[in-house]
């Protein structure tokens, strides 16, 4: 690539988003699009635009469809979408503070109950859909590498687990899963109905289960989101995402 890489970063929240920039320290300016603007920053490699794209997979993959398309119609598409933010973590493999990156993207929760003791149908079963969209895989080896953490499944799920019933039931249908949270899926559509790739990258704040916020560890997670794009921007910079 004879260009500087153009590198679609969404979060969920603001706080997220502005973890991400301090790991650049470089000057930044906003840039309006349709739903929230885009704080965009250039490095010697690439040019970054960090997008709040709501919560939930249905904002996720709205905010982030606006912006590909933005770029589309400007003549300047993307050319990797990153999903990233903070997240709940399976323990014991992936602890409060650490990094996982996805070897797949999965909506856990987007199908039905079956009421004949098969329990969770997903789309797919049904005929229709899809469930996983899986980044490429180089790239994967690349990031995880680089920041020296486990790859593994992230779950999108519509309603953070709560419960240790829930967080077992998950990892039962999902036993590579690392971590769970609410946008990487919809992300993961915007980036698939405009053939991108996608990367998800998530710092652990919470573990996965019962819920007490006594446990949670917010300010530790933004920090390890700042060092992790500290880390791996310059991988990314180094090639072209296949």
């Amino acid at each position: 690539m004879t260009r500087p890489l153009r590198v679609l970063v969404a979060t969920a929240v603001p706080v997220e988003r502005d973890a991400v920039a301090v790991a650049f320290r470089t000057e930044q300016r906003e840039v309006p699009v349709p739903g929230a603007p885009l704080r965009r920053l250039t490095t010697p490699g690439a040019r970054w635009d960090l997008l709040a794209a709501g919560v939930g997979p249905a904002a996720a993959a709205s905010g982030t469809a606006s912006a590909l398309t933005a770029a589309a119609l400007d003549g300047a598409p993307y050319d990797l979408v990153v999903s990233t933010g903070i997240g709940g973590g399976f323990a014991p493999d992936a602890p409060v503070g650490s990094l996982v990156v996805a070897d797949a993207i999965t909506a856990a929760d987007l199908g039905a109950e079956a009421g004949d003791g098969a329990g969770f149908l997903p789309v797919t079963e049904l005929g229709f859909g899809t469930v996983t969209h899986t980044p490429p895989a180089p790239l994967v080896r690349a990031v995880a590498g680089a920041l020296g953490c486990p790859t593994g499944g992230v779950l999108t799920v519509s309603t953070v687990t709560g419960t240790a019933a829930r967080a077992a039931d998950l990892r039962t249908r999902h036993p590579g899963a690392l971590a769970e949270a609410m946008e990487g899926f919809g992300v993961a559509e915007a980036a698939a109905a405009h053939g991108r790739p996608v990367l998800e990258i998530r710092a652990v704040s919470n573990p996965v289960g019962p819920r007490d916020r006594s446990a949670w560890r917010i300010a530790d997670a933004l920090d390890a989101l700042t060092d992790a794009f500290g880390t791996c921007a310059p991988v990314l910079e180094s090639g072209e995402p296949s």
